[in-house]
């Protein structure tokens, strides 16, 4: 099955240990239902970060893109709640994305989640968008059930705890999304090699200079696509594991939380 829709908010962010269980409840019990009760979205996914930073990623799908920016959901950023204000002053690190999903690959969603942050240069994004076209494909990739590529709407793209007005180069980055299936914990390293082998043989299939066609080593070809000049906060490249999904179905909205290895954040 491929993403639901073709919008999508992503958000990630840390919190003080001190905070952290009040930030789950806040998350868990009010914001993930907040969210999908608004027209147009459709579901939200929370993760924790297995080697990432920041620690917490959530996914947002929306039917439209235009709907990342409408007035039912403009009007919920204006008018938070009490313990949505409270909660959201102590992120740190913040990571806001605005995008739109361009590809969709594969046969469902997974427990764990690859991502791998890309800054397409000037003039090269049809090139990057073409390349990434042929290679996230899971149809041959053991344990990687989809893959996704969004694409950040830079004046939309924007943290909305730290004030910032200045231009920000990472605010139009794409992120590539790398679905895999989890386990028990003595699969774990099974699942590591499995999302390594996906990250690797991207790594290895894009080309070097996306503005001029010019091919190189494996290795280079994703490097130069990476993010380099983001501060230490932003992750280039982290794998996830979904703690938590919300989904709208017709007027119902429905909580959906998934198990791993045995238990669940609180």
């Amino acid at each position: 099955m491929p993403m639901a829709g073709k919008g999508m908010l992503l958000t990630s962010m840390d919190i003080d240990a001190a905070d952290e269980a009040e930030f789950n409840r806040w998350y868990d019990r009010e914001h993930l239902e907040e969210r999908v009760a608004i027209d147009g979205f459709l579901e939200a996914r929370r993760y924790v970060a297995h080697q990432a930073t920041p620690k917490y990623l959530c996914l947002y799908s929306t039917a439209e893109f235009e709907v990342l920016d409408s007035p039912a959901y403009r009007d919920k950023l204006a008018n938070p709640t009490e313990w949505s204000r409270k909660v959201m002053a102590r992120f740190r690190n913040m990571i806001r994305a605005v995008a739109r999903i361009t590809l969709s690959r594969g046969t469902g969603r997974g427990a764990a989640l690859g991502i791998v942050r890309l800054r397409p240069p000037d003039g090269g994004e049809d090139k990057l968008r073409a390349a990434l076209q042929e290679q996230l494909d899971p149809a041959k990739l053991d344990g990687i059930i989809s893959m996704h590529l969004i694409e950040s709407d830079p004046k939309l793209s924007k943290p909305l705890t730290d004030g910032r007005t200045a231009s920000d180069p990472g605010a139009g980055d794409w992120f590539a999304l790398i679905d895999a299936t989890g386990g028990p914990r003595s699969d774990q390293s099974l699942d590591r090699k499995r999302r390594a082998e996906a990250a690797g043989d991207l790594k290895r299939r894009l080309p070097v200079d996306v503005g001029s066609g010019e091919k190189r080593s494996a290795a280079a070809g994703l490097k130069r696509h990476l993010v380099h000049a983001a501060p230490p906060h932003m992750h280039r490249a982290g794998r996830y594991t979904r703690i938590c999904t919300a989904k709208a179905e017709g007027r119902t909205k429905l909580p959906l939380c998934a198990l791993w290895n045995g238990s669940k954040l609180q």
